[in-house]
């Protein structure tokens, strides 16, 4: 075997291990800032939108930016879901406990799926009616599991699907945006963009700039948030080095039960019997189903 093929099926091993790393990380510890300073979650937001310059300027140094104006749809839907998904999700990590988010946020991919079953009239694969069926009775045990003293069940979970929701949108549409020829550099910079923008609906929400808080707040939140942000830059060069059907589960499961790990253990928290089950197969269901929604994007390239 050649060593252009051995680099070409292995060299997104190390940027695909590093995701899972930053990623992992960064949702143990997202909620940090609020919790210890009472930080805003709307400023959490602006400093995540600030920190996706660098990875932007990055990306771009050895890419051309794509100016068309399909490049700028696309790129914009694609930004703007993301984006808006991390608006929510900032709000959402103020209410509710990180180990019970992330797994409901990992199954966006039955979203990609029902999209790609509208949008393209595909078929519902077994594994894909599997893993949709685990990812609705794990959220029907969220629902019914009894929540932590003092924190509602109720605004964190909806919070949780919506952004669900929005992350599903936008992997569909991160896709559609490859197959006109968008390439990763462009729709990173496009969602950067797109989150810089949404900054002034952060400021509304919060009904201004707030202002008293000591510096370690905004310090403690640039740094996890550069995490995010770099972490978005490894996918992207995961997902072009290797296969997505290899590198998407890892995204989507692995990023998850690392987050879900390092809460349990720093937190000191012991998820009740209904969210353990909630847990398990939310993170089996999104695995089927991200292998399900490459399968579609492999359709939809054809």
């Amino acid at each position: 075997m050649s060593p252009m093929v051995t680099n070409r099926r292995t060299g997104w091993i190390p940027y695909a291990g590093l995701l899972v790393l930053f990623w992992g990380v960064w949702g143990a510890f997202s909620s940090l800032p609020t919790s210890r300073y009472g930080y805003p979650d709307g400023m959490v937001y602006i400093i995540w939108s600030i920190t996706m310059i660098i990875p932007a300027v990055v990306a771009q140094r050895k890419a051309t930016f794509d100016r068309r104006p399909i490049a700028a749809f696309y790129g914009l839907i694609v930004g703007i879901t993301g984006a808006g998904g991390q608006l929510l999700l900032f709000k959402a990590l103020t209410m509710g406990p990180a180990y019970v988010i992330f797994p409901i946020i990992a199954l966006s991919p039955a979203i990609t799926v029902v999209m790609a079953l509208v949008a393209l009239r595909e078929r519902l694969t077994r594994m894909a009616l599997a893993g949709v069926v685990l990812a609705l009775i794990a959220i029907v045990l969220f629902s019914v599991a009894p929540g932590d003293e003092g924190v509602s069940t109720g605004p964190y979970l909806l919070l949780a699907v919506l952004i669900c929701v929005a992350w599903g949108v936008q992997a569909y549409y991160m896709r559609k945006a490859a197959t006109v020829g968008v390439n990763d550099a462009s729709t990173f910079t496009w969602m950067t963009i797109s989150g810089l923008v949404l900054i002034p609906v952060a400021l509304l929400l919060m009904g201004g700039f707030p202002t008293g808080f000591p510096w370690q707040a905004p310090a403690l939140t640039g740094v996890i948030q550069i995490l995010n942000a770099v972490g978005a830059l490894f996918l992207v060069m995961a997902m072009s080095r290797g296969k997505a059907s290899v590198v998407a589960p890892i995204t989507n499961a692995l990023a998850p039960v690392l987050t879900i790990g390092l809460s349990l253990a720093v937190y000191q928290a012991i998820p009740s019997i209904y969210q353990t089950a909630g847990i398990v197969l939310a993170l089996a269901g999104s695995t089927l189903m991200v292998y399900t929604s490459e399968k579609s994007a492999e359709l939809a390239q054809a």
